[in-house]
C-alpha cells in the first residue's frame, strides 16, 4: 500500500506553474457547462483577511481572466464586519442560516461547506479558507488545473509549506495536528493516502458530482472524512494535489488544536470497520486556577455528519430545475 502511495505521489502531484491561465481558460471553455466554477469561502469573524482574498480572486480570475463564474462567502455567524467587507470586495455573501432553513444549523466548518452545495451552481466547487494572509490567486487556479485538464481527477488538494508564525526559523513547522494526528492515522489505516501532503488543508476543489455523494462531518473532521470517503467511493486515482507555495494564516493555541484533533480522531474512527462510537463525545481539558489548582473544562466533540447532499429533496429539485 505504501508503494502505491509513493507511485501515486509521482503521478498525481503537480505544481501550480504547470498550467498557464490561458490553458485553463481554454480547457474551461472546451468543457462547456461541466467547466463552470464556484469558489466558496467559509468565514467566521474574518474581516481582517477575507476582503483581500476576495479582491485578488475577483481581479485575477474573474476580471483579468474569466475563470471563476461564482465567488461566494458563506458567513457562519460572524459578529464582526466579515459580511460587509466581503460584499464590498465583490463576493456574493450568503448567511449559513439562510441555506436550507428547515434544517437547524450545527456549528462547524463542515456544516458550512455542506450547505454551500445548495447555494452554489458550479459543476466544479473550490473551497478556500478565509483566514489566509498574503493570498495568491494561484491557490485557486492551481488546484483547478487538474480538474479542467484531467478527466479522471475528481478531488484536488493544495499542498504548501506552512510557516509557524512570522519567524523564518519556524518555516515548515505549521500543521501540528496534521503531523501528530492525521498523518499517523492515514499511514496506519489508509496507507494509500500516505502521499497526501496536506490532508487537513482547507484549500481544495472537486467535481460537484463527487461532493454531492459524500457525507460531511459538521466540524473539523470534514477534510479527513472527505479524503477517506473519496478513496472508498472513487479510488486513489480520483485524487490529486498541486503545490501552490507557502500558506500563511492564523494559528490556534494548543487547547484549540486538541479539540480539533479529537474531532479528527472521531471522524477517522467511525470510518474503520466495526467501530461503534457514541453520538456525543467530550474532551476534558484543564485550566490553572488562581489558587494553584486545576479546573476541568469538558468540551463537546460534535459527532454529527450530514448526509450526502443528493439525498436532500431541495437539492434534487434545484438540480432538476
Amino acid at each position: 500500500m505504501l508503494e502505491e502511495a509513493e507511485e501515486w505521489l509521482s503521478r498525481r502531484s503537480w505544481d501550480a506553474a504547470d498550467r498557464s491561465l490561458p490553458q485553463l481558460l481554454s480547457a474551461k471553455r472546451a468543457a462547456g457547462a461541466a467547466g463552470s466554477i464556484s469558489v466558496v469561502l467559509p468565514a467566521l469573524n474574518e474581516e481582517a483577511t477575507v476582503g483581500a482574498i476576495v479582491e485578488a480572486l475577483r481581479r485575477d480570475l474573474m476580471e483579468d481572466v474569466p475563470l471563476i463564474d461564482e465567488l461566494m462567502v458563506v458567513d457562519s455567524g460572524s459578529t464582526d464586519r466579515t459580511s460587509e467587507v466581503a460584499a464590498a470586495a465583490g463576493a456574493k455573501v450568503v448567511h449559513r442560516d439562510e441555506i436550507l432553513p428547515r434544517v437547524p444549523t450545527a456549528p462547524g466548518k463542515g456544516e458550512v461547506l455542506w450547505r454551500s452545495l445548495l447555494a452554489t451552481s458550479g459543476e466544479i466547487v473550490c473551497f478556500v479558507d478565509a483566514d489566509l494572509r498574503e493570498f495568491d490567486s494561484r491557490f485557486v487556479s492551481g488546484i483547478l488545473g487538474p480538474l479542467l485538464t484531467e478527466p479522471s481527477v475528481q478531488l484536488v488538494k493544495a499542498m504548501y509549506d506552512r510557516p509557524l508564525g512570522d519567524n523564518p526559523g519556524g518555516a515548515r513547522q505549521g500543521g501540528r495536528v496534521t503531523e501528530l494526528v492525521a498523518r499517523p492515522l492515514l499511514n496506519l489505516h489508509w496507507p494509500q493516502l500516505a502521499g497526501v501532503v496536506q490532508p487537513l488543508g482547507g484549500e481544495y476543489a472537486a467535481r460537484r458530482s463527487l461532493l454531492e455523494r459524500l457525507p460531511f462531518p459538521v466540524g473539523y473532521g470534514v477534510e479527513l472524512g472527505m479524503l477517506i470517503d473519496t478513496l472508498n467511493l472513487a479510488g486513489l486515482d480520483a485524487l490529486g494535489q498541486v503545490d501552490v507555495g507557502v500558506r500563511k494564516h492564523r494559528h490556534q493555541d494548543g487547547q484549540a488544536l486538541g479539540r480539533m484533533a479529537a474531532a479528527i480522531l472521531r471522524t477517522a474512527q467511525v470510518r474503520l470497520p466495526g467501530s461503534v462510537l457514541p453520538n456525543r463525545l467530550g474532551l476534558t481539558q484543564f485550566q490553572r486556577t488562581d489558587d494553584g489548582g486545576f479546573t476541568p473544562q469538558t468540551h463537546p466533540i460534535d459527532a454529527e455528519e450530514r448526509p450526502p447532499m443528493n439525498s436532500i429533496p431541495e437539492y434534487a429539485a434545484r438540480r432538476a430545475a
